[in-house]
């Protein structure tokens, strides 16, 4: 009961990239640089373990982006064309290429960090990918000249690599969609089919993340001005529990999505925030299994899994230990007072 897992990324140790940035620059090159993000992923794993996380993952140690470290495997994309792109309804901006041509994989993509993550962990093993909807969100398109067709044609992109990571051992495989609580009509229009295009087939389990962004400024900013109670979710959650994956993502700790919209998963396990990573401060078990009791008010407690909110990324290493530490400690208190 109360099986813990993360968003996803970890922030990348000071000797692979940049810290504290969305989009680092790697330190090394070449085979140097390889080699480090391989002793990246096995340390984050280690910690992950050590902080009683049951369902772990790489930490997203390979990518300099959580949407281009997919595009950068992908033919059809030009990355020297790059243009200035409002992202999430222009709620900022950022630098992103092209799409010159009908998009297909040049090959695998996430091969070496999933077979060196299932190899080194006896643990559930969880992994990421961009949902196709947030992909479209975060590049430019001179080739098919629709959102919905472009979605589909990453849709099955996904597919592909999905398919693979299921085959290398993965246990459960997280569709990420910020853009969903965006483009709330899109999302019962084509964005929901779109992800069933990229997770059909799959043998193993799959979930979708949504959220109100990474603890960056821009998204902050926004957050203020959505006012004293954020009811977004309430007009897709209702889709999403009619859907075909198994598991929502949802940040619920320091955030004001109401918990009493969790009724609206019904059928769905809920990936539950518990830990906010839009500030350093580090939550106490008891603040963790607080927001569990609540949860279970509304959602059954078998089908809550104890997350956090978004990706750790951007955030400072000491601290994101310490928060992983607060996430296990806090589930097992839970245990003991719920089971």
């Amino acid at each position: 009961m109360f099986e813990t897992t993360i968003a996803g990324s970890l922030p990348k140790p000071g000797w692979l990239a940049e810290t504290h940035k969305l989009w680092p620059r790697w330190k090394l090159e070449g085979s140097a640089l390889a080699e480090a993000k391989g002793d990246a992923t096995l340390l984050w794993l280690k910690a992950q373990e050590d902080a009683g996380i049951d369902l772990v993952t790489d930490g997203e140690q390979s990518r300099q982006h959580f949407v281009h470290g997919f595009l950068e495997a992908v033919e059809g994309i030009d990355f020297a064309l790059k243009v200035e792109l409002g992202i999430r309804n222009n709620r900022y901006k950022a630098m992103v290429p092209t799409v010159v041509g009908p998009l297909r994989l040049k090959g695998r993509v996430h091969a070496t960090e999933a077979r060196l993550a299932r190899a080194h962990t006896t643990r559930k093993l969880k992994f990421t990918l961009p949902g196709p909807m947030t992909i479209v969100d975060t590049i430019a398109d001179k080739h098919y000249g629709d959102r919905v067709k472009l979605a589909m044609a990453f849709a099955e992109a996904l597919n592909e690599e999905a398919r693979a990571l299921a085959a290398d051992g993965v246990d459960l495989i997280q569709f990420d969609e910020p853009a969903f609580n965006v483009y709330m009509s899109d999302v019962t229009r084509w964005g929901i089919d779109a992800l069933h295009r990229a997770a059909e087939g799959l043998k193993c389990r799959t979930a979708v993340h949504i959220c109100y962004g990474y603890g960056i400024k821009a998204n902050l900013d926004w957050k203020d001005s959505l006012g004293s109670e954020w009811r977004q979710y309430e007009e897709i959650f209702p889709a999403l529990a009619r859907s075909r994956l198994d598991a929502v993502s949802v940040e619920c700790i320091h955030s004001k999505v109401p918990a009493s919209l969790l009724k609206l998963l019904a059928g769905k396990d809920v990936m539950l925030g518990v830990i906010d990573v839009a500030s350093d401060k580090v939550e106490t078990a008891e603040e963790v299994a607080g927001v569990i009791a609540e949860a279970m008010k509304h959602v059954p407690k078998e089908r809550i899994v104890p997350c956090t909110n978004c990706g750790m990324a951007p955030m400072d290493r000491d601290v994101a230990m310490a928060k992983l530490a607060a996430l296990g400690a806090g589930a097992q208190l839970a245990r003991e007072r719920f089971a």
